[in-house]
């Protein structure tokens, strides 16, 4: 530039004439203005890019969005005072999400004109003449945003906050805000001014009531602070409700008050409501500017006395919640698949965004917000009738469960001393195996006292019940057994795991794998498992693929297969694992929720369903067929007088933990699974135990709950359709003593053939041993074997003889028949079929499962189902639970247990920590 100026000087300089002086004149002129329009010609190239880059940004922020319908948009945009509903499979209605908002919707002209006028003032003076955006408006949000400066002026129309409310989430990405100006000028081109303004005044939230209750809507403002219709309000009050959307929790007059019991609500006045009137004022004066109220009629509403003209405070009615259990549940696992939309519309992992605290409840925050604010409709597997009749028969046999203590404790959130119970609690689940789907389930006894659902959230060790999943199965599918293969039940040491069976026993003598499952015995098991693991069979994989994840360390540890986990398992966990077997072998996810809608009736999500084949059919029909044996002559022979059904095509297993913490049935036909699980929640480090007879308790209880069931639809049993043995299982005949072929051992000295009495053992992979002195029991020792042999050719040894540990008084018959062994009395009238049980001896029995003597669901790995198990293990289960509400369940589902009276939306409340 100096060099040009110079240029000029010069040139001036050397000026003659007036023509020349015109002529220099005229060229820096023409020089001066090519300069300036080059200048401005690049600033336009450099603007057209930037307009160019910005409009292409925009484009692909919105290019992945689905462009809605004008009737779509018609819908959403209506749907105001409403939240998702939640249905049962046949479509009836089980509830409606519990807002807290009150609302009521209107016509405009319903309204009174001086609070729609106030509403265009303050919100959107330029509302009537922009095409639903404003770019001067949009350009200072964007130096807002990235200068911080000048925030609270904000950039949105009242389109745009419309199509905020009712078409999109509350996030504030750049994305959204560019969603956001496509779908505000979409719905301005659709719609009318007034039809937006509507709509507007509709959706808007204004803060608490004064009962507390958060308002949606100037009706429902109107009614909650001034107790008057929207159409009859006065200036000064129409200013006052048109200030509140901006900041409603600051603006409005009232807070909300919750009794200690959280069973209560009530609005009162805060002490200080400085900043509400001042940001009414504010609104005045705009509508003073914008000419739409008078000088005299500003200052008069100005002057106006509005702190006398609000409601006194009031107490706030509680809402009834029917089927709460239901209800809790859907709200849980729909909230869960938006937040996996939300993180996958977002591009992110589900997986990463849990591991983030933050991260994550911003999703759970939008995904609550959109249940509760949108018309969702959430379709779920549960079957009314069938879900009625299960948990009428729960609630009819909770008296007979056991003993309901009673406590003082001190309330973690108060602080203070209370009163508490503790009943028995219950958690069942029925499963169609086909499908996956959950038809009915038990949460729990009382959902007024505890509204944690035992079904489908407390971990609790799963005892005996998991013995076929962990170690026989992967056994049997590995070709390491066959089902009348020879196990060990005796005295046993493993390091410092000292394992027994039921009531500290131990059996003294070899049993057959057919006959520990049937009367569940420990000690066999433990061997076996021991067994599998030294030959390199991992139960992990078929584990998890059942849908139970457990760490390498519980599966190192022995007790596993005795129940002895860390953290326990669901009740749905087990039943959906074991309707495996039912399956032929294949695992079919569980699932409640199976499709969302929204309100246009585009479906948001659809359940998608999961198979994975875990074992053979082969290994599953085996299991089946020694499962069998437990309903007709094992633990759970009392099904066999018990049911109204026939048990012909009935499988199951029975499970205890250690000092009765717990107890387990698990009952399949080809059509269903039905799991019931009871025991304390003890949640107030309380160390109540189940009574010794618990095992029949619950056996009853299941049968009762199977009856009405099957009275209810007998289709989803099918008990009828039995097991067909599939191609490659097959039966050997073996010494039912040794599980070996039939043949000749030498004892003392002298060869002598062993085949007095034979069996049939089936097999998938493998086949039985020859016949041999010893070496045909797993876990067997050469003093068992020489125990076996002196007793088998009549030296009356001790062997079969039940020895009894611990301090234990109860005799072998007393301890058979408190575990449920139909041994004892040899009762059964279920038909015998498939090769099913074929051996019986005389033996005592017993039931088994592990947990250590703590709270709540907490296990053992390594002790025994009711029985010792000293040595290493440890395990802590969880569970969450609360107890609110007093008020009287109503008496059209009373029966049921799992109606109350709420003033918010139901949920559970944090854990109580032992």
């Amino acid at each position: 530039m100096k060099n040009l100026w110079n240029s000029i000087v010069n040139s001036f300089k050397s000026i003659k004439s007036w023509s020349d002086f015109a002529n220099k004149a005229n060229l820096t002129i023409e020089v001066i203005r090519r300069i300036i329009l080059y200048t401005i010609a690049g600033l336009m190239v450099l603007l057209s890019l930037a307009i160019g880059l910005g409009m292409g940004y925009v484009s692909a922020l919105t290019s992945q969005v689905d462009v809605p319908t004008k009737h779509e948009m018609k819908t959403q945009l209506q749907d105001v005072n409403n939240s998702a509903t939640l249905y049962f499979a046949d479509g009836t209605k089980v509830e409606n999400l519990q807002k807290d908002l009150e609302g009521k919707k209107l016509s405009l002209n319903e309204m009174s004109p001086y609070l729609k006028k106030a509403i265009v003032s303050t919100e959107d003076s330029d509302f009537y003449r922009h095409k639903g955006v404003l770019p001067k408006s949009i350009f200072r949000a964007v130096i807002s945003d990235v200068t911080g400066i000048g925030a609270q002026t904000g950039g949105s129309t009242l389109t745009q906050q419309t199509v905020k409310m009712q078409l999109l989430s509350s996030e504030t990405t750049w994305k959204r805000k560019a969603v956001e100006i496509f779908l505000a000028m979409r719905v301005d081109k659709y719609f009318t001014k007034d039809e937006i303004l509507e709509d507007y005044l509709n959706a808007a939230t204004f803060g608490a009531n004064n009962k507390g209750q958060n308002t949606q809507g100037v009706q429902a403002a109107a009614k909650g602070l001034f107790g008057k219709n929207a159409s009859d309000l006065n200036l000064a009050e129409s200013a006052f409700i048109a200030g509140l959307p901006q900041s409603p929790s600051v603006y409005t007059p009232y807070t909300k008050v919750v009794s200690s019991n959280n069973t209560t609500q009530r609005g009162t006045f805060k002490d200080d409501m400085s900043l509400g009137m001042k940001r009414k004022d504010i609104v005045l004066y705009r509508m003073y500017r914008d000419k739409k109220i008078t000088e005299q009629e500003y200052n008069d509403a100005k002057a106006f006395d509005l702190k006398s003209d609000f409601l006194k405070p009031a107490k706030a009615s509680p809402k009834e919640i029917k089927y709460g259990y239901i209800y809790n549940l859907l709200t849980e696992q729909s909230r869960t698949i938006l937040i996996k939309r939300l993180v996958k519309n977002d591009g992110i992992k589900y997986s990463a965004v849990k591991k983030d605290k933050n991260l994550y409840e911003k999703y759970y925050t939008q995904a609550d917000t959109e249940l509760h604010n949108k018309n969702y409709k959430i379709h779920s597997t549960i079957d009314k009738n069938l879900y009625v009749a299960m948990n009428q028969q729960a609630q009819q046999f909770k008296g007979n469960l056991g003993t309901v203590h009673s406590d003082d404790a001190t309330d973690p959130n108060t602080g203070k001393a209370i009163k508490v119970s503790e009943p028995v609690q219950n958690g069942s689940v029925l499963l169609d195996n086909k499908s996956g789907q959950v038809l009915a389930f038990v949460g729990g006894v009382n959902f007024k006292k505890s509204q944690l659902n035992h079904a489908f959230d407390t971990q609790r060790s799963p005892g005996s019940s998991i013995k076929p999943l962990i170690t026989f199965a992967p056994a049997i599918e590995n070709g390491l057994i066959g089902s009348q293969s020879m196990l060990a039940d005796f005295k046993a040491k493993f390091g410092s795991y000292s394992p027994t069976d039921y009531g500290e026993t131990i059996q003294n003598r070899f049993v057959s794998a057919r006959e520990t499952l049937e009367e569940s015995y420990n000690i066999p098991s433990v061997n076996l498992y021991n067994y599998i693991m030294q030959h390199g069979v991992s139960s992990k994989k078929y584990m998890s693929k059942m849908g139970i994840n457990l760490t390498d360390k519980e599966y190192r540890q022995l007790g596993i297969t005795l129940g002895g986990t860390a953290t326990g398992v669901t009740v749905l966990q087990q039943a959906s694992a074991f309707s495996t077997f039912a399956n032929k072998g294949v695992h079919v996810d569980p699932y409640v929720v199976t499709d969302i809608q929204d309100p246009s009736g585009k479906t948001l999500y659809k359940h998608k369903g999961s198979k994975k084949r875990v074992f053979t059919k082969q290994t599953s029909y085996i299991i089946k067929n020694m499962l069998h044996g437990v309903v007709t002559k094992g633990t759970a022979s009392a099904l066999s007088y018990e049911s109204n059904f026939s048990t012909k095509n009935l499988f199951g297993k029975t499970g205890t933990s250690n000092d009765y913490r717990d107890n387990w049935f698990i009952g399949s036909t080809d059509g269903m699974t039905l799991a019931s699980w009871i025991g304390y929640d003890n949640f107030y480090g309380n160390n109540y135990n189940l009574e010794s007879n618990s095992t029949d308790i619950n056996q009853e209880l299941w049968a009762n709950m199977a009856n009405s069931l099957y009275a209810e639809d007998k289709s989803v049993f099918n008990v009828n359709k039995s097991f067909s043995k599939p191609a490659g299982v097959r039966s050997y005949k073996v010494d039912k003593e040794t599980g070996t072929y039939t043949g000749s051992i030498g004892y003392n000295g002298i060869s002598t053939k062993v085949n007095q009495h034979t069996a049939k053992s089936l097999y998938y992979n493998g086949s039985p041993s020859n016949m041999s002195y010893d070496g045909f029991a797993i876990g067997g020792k050469a003093k068992n074997y020489k125990l076996f042999w002196d007793n088998y050719f009549g030296k009356d040894n001790g062997y079969m003889v039940v020895k009894q540990l611990g301090e234990n008084t109860k005799s072998a018959n007393e301890l058979a028949n408190e575990n449920g062994s139909g041994r004892t009395t040899g009762f059964s009238n279920s038909t015998n079929s498939n090769e099913s049980s074929e051996v019986v001896t005389n033996s005592a029995s017993s039931t088994a499962g592990t947990n250590r003597n703590t709270t709540n669901s907490t296990t053992s790995n390594g002790t025994s189902e009711t029985g010792t198990g000293s040595g290493s293990g440890a395990g802590a289960g969880s569970g969450t639970g609360s107890e609110t509400g007093t008020s009287s369940e109503s008496n059209n589902s009373a029966s049921t247990g799992d109606t109350i009276s709420s003033n918010t939306e139901t949920t559970e409340t944090p854990s109580i920590s032992e």
